[in-house]
Order: C-alpha cells, then structure tokens, then sequence
C-alpha cells in the first residue's frame, strides 16, 4: 500500500454490510403470494440483528414484469404488486430510526416497452422520443421478404434470438438485447442522459442512500454496430455475443464521470456497478479507483464465472486453486492501486454458493454454507449478503419439473432452445437439465424461508407463493430455527454469520481495510491466507475447501495466539491445533497471530 494510498481511509459505505433482497420472494404482508414493501418494513429489526447496515432491493418500480422488475415502465412509481412510493418512504423512515440506510436498484441501459418513453419513440420516425432508443434500418430483406436485423448479435436472455426486434409499424428494428420486452436507451442523446439525471435525484431526496447500477458498462455501444465474431457453432446458433461491442463502450467513462458531477458529488451515496464482461485491472479501475470520480466500487464477477464459458448457460470445469487466485488477485490489486473491491458470491442471477463452491447434502451442508461466511466476512471490501445466504439455502432440487416450477425468462428460453435442438438426442437434453440444476437463475428467486410453518412464513396458510417454496424449511433450513439454535457444540449457520459480521465491525482495521498475502498457493484444496491491520495486527484464515480431512503446515513464521473460531465448535478452538493441523470437511478456522 503506498503512502499517498486512501485505501484504508474510514468510509461508511466501505464498512457498511449490503443485504440485497430479492422483493418477490422477501415477504408477503397482504396475501398475494408476492413480496412487497411492508414485508421488508416488517422484517427491519431481524436485519438489524444480523448486523447489516444497508438495504438493496432489487427493482420494485411499475413494470409489466416481463424480466422480474428489470423491465420499467415508470421510474418515480412503485408497481402495484410491491406497494406504494409512500410505503417506500416508511421504509426510509423505519430504517433510518434503527442507522440503517436503503439503497435502491437503478436500471437506466433499458426500459420496458411499456414505458412512456418507448412507446412515444415507436409511435413514429419522427417523434421527438424517436433517437431516445437505438433504432436501425433491416440489414437486408430476404427473398422471402423477411427483414433481417442489423448485424448477427444474440439476446442476453435468449441466446437463440436475435438482440434486435422488428417493428412492423415503422419498418425498422429497435436494439433489445436482454429481451424484445427490454428497448435499450439511446445513451448518446443527451436528453436521454437528464432524464436518468432526474430519475437519480428524485429518489436521493427521498432519502435513499444510493444505488446499484445494472449493467451500468453496457450503456455505450460501438457505434459502427458490426457482425460480432462467430464463436458458437453457425449449425445451431445464428446469432452470437456481441458483448464486446456493448460492454465497456467508448463512451462508458464519460457517461459515468457525467452521472457524478451532475448528481453522485452532490450526495453521500454508496453506489456499486454492475458490470459483467471485463476483467481488465486498468479498465476496472477507471471506474473504482480512488481519483476515478465514477463509483465506488463495481461487481467483478471472475468468481462467479468462475465455470462459465462463453455463455452464461454452460458448464466448466474449475478447481480451488483457480478460485484462489481470483480472490488474491482482486484483493491484491485494490490494496496497490487504490481501489475499492466489493465481496460477494450469491445474488438475484447466480445459484446458491453452498451449492455451487462447496457440498450442499444434508449432511454438510451447513459447514459448506459456515466456511463460506468466514471466508466473505474477513475479505477485503464492501460486504454483500444475499437474502437467505445467511441460513444456507441451496439450490431447488433436482426433482422439480422444469417446465412447471421454474418461472426465470431465461431458463425459460434455454429448455425451450434444448428440447427443439436435442429432442432427439437424451444425452444432451440430460447435460441442459444439470445446467440448469446448476446454473438456472431461479435457485436465488426460491422464496425466502423465515419459519417452520406452512409456506416456510413467506405467506399466509392457504395462500399459493408465486413460486414454490422449497421443502428443507421444515428440515432447519429456516430463519427462526436457526436464531433459536441452542447446541452447547456449534453455532447455527445464521448464528455463525451474525458472528462473523460482528467480528468484521469490531475488527474493521483488519478485516475491510487490512493488507492481505495470501499462503499456500500451492496447496489444491486450503485455501490460506493473512489480514494485517496497518498497526500490525494479523489474523490467519485457513480453509478447507474439500470433503476430506487435509492435513496443512503452520507457517514458521506465524506465532498462533489463540483461535478464534471454527466453523465446526462453538467455543474457541484448542490453541495446541499449530505446527501441522488436520482440517476436517469444509472447515474453517480464524485465528490471531504475531510474526516470529
């Protein structure tokens, strides 16, 4: 860390514990089978315990809800489904009695087509909205008479489709590359820009604390728009990502470094960008550096892609040592070049961590989900917790029938795009199944689990979830259960992650702003490594990323003080565990050190 280095300079968004909660599936209040406001309203004090200091919802503006509430039809209301802007204002209100902050989802790359402002720019070519949105003429007309699309670029949400979609009143075809549903906006039209400006400020004077920024890194375009590179066999793919001719634009850094100085400077706000698509240290820290003058921080989502190939919608394979060298890699480099890193690996896109990193039978389940609290909890950076992620909950069982319980667009899309290409093939109709087993954006909507009673306390008895609840809350996989848990041995899962974000809070010099080096790189399954505060303190975090016991050495130059937690005992672990040390299944350890 260099001297001029504001790194570990005191920030409260730095410090702050992020809970995102995903509305639909948080807290029924009035019988609908569909989260809403007050059910966050209602649940404050329960966060509150856990010891988060930010609320993020994911969206709740007035949405048809074709794409879950990332398709807005009108940025200053709140959809009917989730309540009212006034409920919104007691939420605030509640928070703020308790120091707690909300901050808000801000989706300004696209709108729906249900919006105002798509449905004037479609009205007609020379409507004043018309260059609002990113219109184009048909490449060609086929000698069907079929127009075809601009260039060759897939949908996000739809792999098979095109980004593009036809408008046969007008003639011409609107860029959508999440889905037709999903116009994107014209970022280049300055009145485009005020008006996302506008969005921004009326809901930092209500009192919100900022904003997580989706795909915020897809708002420039290259403007020439060309045929993006055949990656994916031309047999069953016409069409194909063109992520890199919409992700980190040319004019991505203007757009950001206008959006601060007309509002962020003006506000105390945390705000975090989502940017999926870059990986380049010097992109990244055009946007987080310390100087930047963009954001604060972003989503790098290496570890989350860790077994991502070109699509999201794929399987790779990958090992520890991989996953410990996008940690170290990342903590590293926002230590040396003044940066700020955000630590996450569960939200409303990805399958449940427990699942993914570690081994989520029965049997092991809660020390999988344990390791990876202790893990997140003493990593440095902003801290992101997903709702649920603190009991544990996994992934929706492989016995759901897909067609009936899964209900995201694009695992929608995928089983429709398998059964027309494989239906003639089981083996790879079966490999679509386990990747959407795996991967299937669904396994993060899945309800929330509060209690052991019916419909795991999400909604009332008799009342139908808009989706299924999984069956393990009544097997502890529960809020309550959890809080309640009295064994003289271990701590619950939710009781281990209340203890893990108290002891980040309490050693914030070490644990959000201390240096790290990680140990044993070489090591395939541990996965090892310090924290130093700049006074000197350091702690020792050792984890056993395996289901086997692995025997690992006690670096020499470490002096063990004492251990101060397993994912495995309640009370402190036994100081005589140095030298060479046995770690049974996916455990943890913390403990505090001097240097020889």
């Amino acid at each position: 860390m260099s001297k001029n280095s504001t790194y570990a300079t005191p920030k409260w968004w730095k410090e702050a514990v992020i809970y995102q909660i995903y509305p639909s599936s948080f807290q029924d209040t009035n019988g609908d089978g569909w989260g809403d406001v007050k059910g966050i309203t209602s649940r404050v004090d329960y966060l509150k315990s856990l010891g988060v200091d930010v609320v993020w919802t994911s969206p709740i503006y007035k949405s048809p809800q074709a794409d879950m509430g990332y398709d807005i039809a009108d940025y200053k209301v709140i959809d009917p489904i989730y309540g009212s802007v006034q409920d919104v204002d007691d939420l605030i209100s509640e928070l703020k009695k308790r120091d707690m902050k909300l901050m808000m989802d801000l989706v300004v790359n696209h709108t729906s087509n249900m919006h105002e402002w798509f449905l004037e720019s479609r009205s007609s070519k020379d409507n004043p909205k018309r260059d609002w949105y990113i219109w184009k003429s048909p490449k060609s007309v086929s000698e069907g008479g079929v127009p075809e699309p601009p260039n060759n670029w897939a949908q996000i949400l739809g792999e098979a489709n095109s980004a593009w979609t036809y408008d046969t009143e007008t003639g011409e075809y609107y860029l959508s590359v999440f889905t037709p549903e999903q116009p994107d906006l014209n970022w280049e039209n300055s009145e485009v820009r005020e008006a996302v400006w506008d969005v921004m400020k009326f809901w930092l004077d209500r009192g919100v604390a900022g904003f997580r920024m989706d795909v915020i890194n897809m708002i420039s375009k290259v403007p020439s728009y060309p045929d993006a590179p055949i990656v994916l066999d031309p047999k069953t793919h016409q069409f194909q990502p063109g992520t890199q001719f919409f992700v980190n634009g040319p004019k991505l850094h203007d757009y950001l470094q206008e959006m601060y100085r007309e509002v962020l400077s003006k506000y105390d706000t945390v705000t975090v960008g989502e940017m999926p698509g870059v990986s380049d240290e010097n992109e990244i820290l055009r946007t987080v550096g310390a100087d930047a003058g963009e954001l604060n921080m972003i989503f790098i989502f290496d570890l989350v892609d860790i077994d991502k190939p070109n699509v999201r919608m794929a399987l790779k394979p990958w090992d520890v040592k991989e996953m410990k060298s996008i940690i170290t890699r990342w903590q590293r480099c926002m230590i040396e070049r003044d940066g700020w890193n955000s630590v996450f690996i569960e939200n409303h896109d990805n399958p449940r961590s427990v699942s993914r990193y570690t081994d989520d039978r029965d049997a092991v389940r809660d020390k999988g989900a344990k390791l990876l609290a202790l893990m997140q909890t003493t990593l440095g950076g902003t801290i992101f917790v997903y709702q649920g992620e603190e009991i544990g909950i996994r992934n929706a069982p492989t016995d759901w029938d897909i067609s009936e319980e899964y209900k995201d667009i694009e695992t929608i899309n995928y089983w429709k795009k398998c059964q027309q290409i494989y239906k003639d093939d089981p083996a790879q109709l079966e490999h679509g199944k386990k990747i959407i087993h795996m991967k299937a954006r669904d396994h993060a909507r899945t309800p929330m689990q509060w209690s052991g009673d019916a419909n795991a306390g999400f909604c009332r008895p008799g009342v139908k979830p808009w989706m299924r609840v999984m069956d393990d809350y009544k097997d502890g996989i529960n809020a309550e259960d959890q809080i309640r848990y009295d064994n003289s041995d271990e701590l619950s899962t939710w009781q281990f992650w209340q203890r893990g974000l108290k002891d980040r809070k309490e050693h914030a010099d070490v644990f959000v702003y201390g240096d790290f080096q990680e140990i044993s790189p070489e090591e395939p399954s541990i996965f090892a490594y310090g924290r130093t505060s700049m006074s000197g303190e350091r702690w020792l975090v050792v984890l056993n990323f395996s289901g086997t016991d692995v025997e690992w050495n006690f670096p020499e130059s470490l002096n063990l003080e004492f251990w101060a937690c397993s994912t495995y005992e309640k009370a402190k672990p036994d100081k005589a565990r140095q030298g060479k040390i046995t770690l049974r299944p996916w455990e943890g350890v913390l403990g505090k050190c001097t240097l020889e």
